[in-house]
């Protein structure tokens, strides 16, 4: 840190505009920035006087030629303590194990939200576990139906359901949630059960388009249209014409900007930057937000008829610390899903690390979980994690009363008997748990459910009506 308590980042970049992008990100968070072009420059300015008080370093990958790892190895070896994260373009689920196991800190995806970038470096400097950033694990594709998302939780079984109900009508969607507990997965999982689900869906995240660029992105512009509109430019609406546009972090879009997006859905016409003619799209919009958007209405920052309008359905999702007992299926799924990926083994789990994982309480919920199993994995030359593999979240402790033997054995099964407070849940609950994790598990074959139930179909679906239990859950 320099003398004038800022912190200081020694950015690795040869391309000027990059560099001067980057810095300007860092310095909203209060970071000064120095500057390498190449891996020695870097090495050298390491021995300068500003190289001696460097709080991080964030490595721009120039090509996936590059020796990146190697440059990695070389400033690990320099300075042991130093968080290193990097950042490229080239989403390679290969290029960022090969960066963990190198040293590096973190591994992130351009283009980078001022959030995400000064989240990244917070969290490094803190040496805390990522909650806010966008995890390595961003790179693995996974498109999942309502039958393949796991958890068994009540609340969340809930919100599924009515997610599940609205995919097959036309009707808007608003998904709500706090960052990381998968409204991005729901939302693909909408799309696909719905009647547009061959046809595109088109993902915005509001929040990383900068203010003056949201029109353009949506509705599209003419090339001249604007200082800087070199060629024409189609927008995300016409993109997911006959599909779904998926508008993320909503609650970020620019008042002017809100009252375009309601007129467009108003309407169902577009009409691009520029342009003399207006065009008819058939678009059906998931929208979803961090915040209650509601709060943000009566504070004034977003429109109380644009709320309305997005808002036919709406669907909560929980917080990962709320549903604790989906956890172990949900480690292990994860850990399947990350086995798949260029350069990593299948790795199993133990009961120990299990537990760990069940008594933190998840700020950056699923995500987080995701991004601290990956970084477990890569390092990992065991056949199974250890609570050992998680020293962050072990260092960070926990908040809740810790997991028992039992409880945790009865949340293996993917339904919990106990609440918090260590008391049982009644049996009625419990009862509508396990149909739950059989519907879900047998992806709604009823005949299949009530046999491994042991009970009629007729049995099944009077305990359905009983219990308030739609199929889709």
């Amino acid at each position: 840190m320099t003398r004038n308590g800022q912190r200081l980042l020694m950015l690795i970049d040869d391309e000027p505009a990059q560099r001067r992008l980057v810095s300007a990100l860092a310095a909203r968070g209060g970071w000064r920035s120095v500057f390498a072009a190449d891996a020695e420059m870097a090495i050298a300015m390491l021995g300068t006087q500003d190289g001696m008080q460097l709080d991080a370093i964030v490595l721009d990958i120039w090509s996936p030629d590059d020796d990146a790892a190697g440059l990695i190895a070389e400033l690990r070896a320099r300075r042991p303590a130093l968080p290193i994260l990097m950042l490229t373009a080239h989403a390679s689920v290969a290029r960022a194990v090969d960066a963990m196991r190198s040293g590096a800190t973190d591994f992130l995806v351009k283009p980078i939200a001022p959030e995400r970038l000064l989240a990244a470096l917070e969290t490094a400097v803190g040496g805390k576990t990522s909650g806010e950033l966008r995890p390595l694990t961003e790179k693995i594709p996974a498109t999942l139906g309502f039958e393949d998302i796991v958890g068994a939780e009540p609340q969340f079984r809930a919100a599924l359901a009515i997610a599940a109900k609205a995919a097959r009508a036309r009707v808007p969607v608003l998904l709500e949630g706090e960052s990381g507990v998968g409204k991005e997965v729901v939302a693909d999982a909408i799309h696909a059960a719905s009647p547009r689900g061959k046809k595109p869906m088109v993902a915005v995240n509001c929040g990383a388009i900068p203010a003056n660029l949201v029109e353009s992105e949506l509705f599209g512009h003419e090339k001249g249209a604007f200082t800087g509109a070199f060629e024409r430019k189609i927008g995300r609406f016409q993109e997911a014409d006959g599909g779904t546009l998926f508008l993320d972090e909503i609650g970020e879009m620019p008042l002017d900007a809100q009252v375009k997006l309601l007129r467009v859905l108003q309407s169902g016409e577009v009409q691009a930057l520029g342009a003399r003619h207006i065009r008819e799209v058939d678009v059906r919009v998931i929208a979803a937000t961090n915040k209650r958007l509601l709060d943000e209405v009566e504070a004034g920052r977003f429109r109380e008829d644009l709320y309305y309008r997005l808002n036919v359905v709406q669907v909560t999702i929980p917080p990962l610390r709320e549903r604790i007992g989906d956890i172990p299926s949900l480690a292990r799924h994860l850990l399947a899903r990350i086995a798949e990926q260029p350069g990593l083994r299948p790795i199993g789990i133990t009961d120990d690390a299990i537990r760990l994982l069940m008594n933190y309480d998840w700020p950056g919920n699923v995500r987080q979980l995701q991004n601290a199993l990956f970084r477990a994995a890569v390092l990992c030359d065991d056949a199974a994690l250890t609570d050992a593999d998680f020293p962050q979240i072990a260092a960070l402790g926990s908040r809740r009363p810790p997991v028992t033997q039992t409880a945790m054995m009865a949340s293996n099964g993917g339904v919990t008997l106990y609440h918090a407070d260590g008391n049982l849940r009644a049996l009625e609950d419990i009862e509508a748990d396990v149909i739950r994790l059989a519907i879900g598990h047998y992806r709604g074959r009823m005949t299949e459910v009530a046999r491994r139930l042991g009970i009629g179909r007729s049995t099944l679906y009077r305990k359905l009506g009983e219990l308030g239990i739609d199929n889709a859950a």
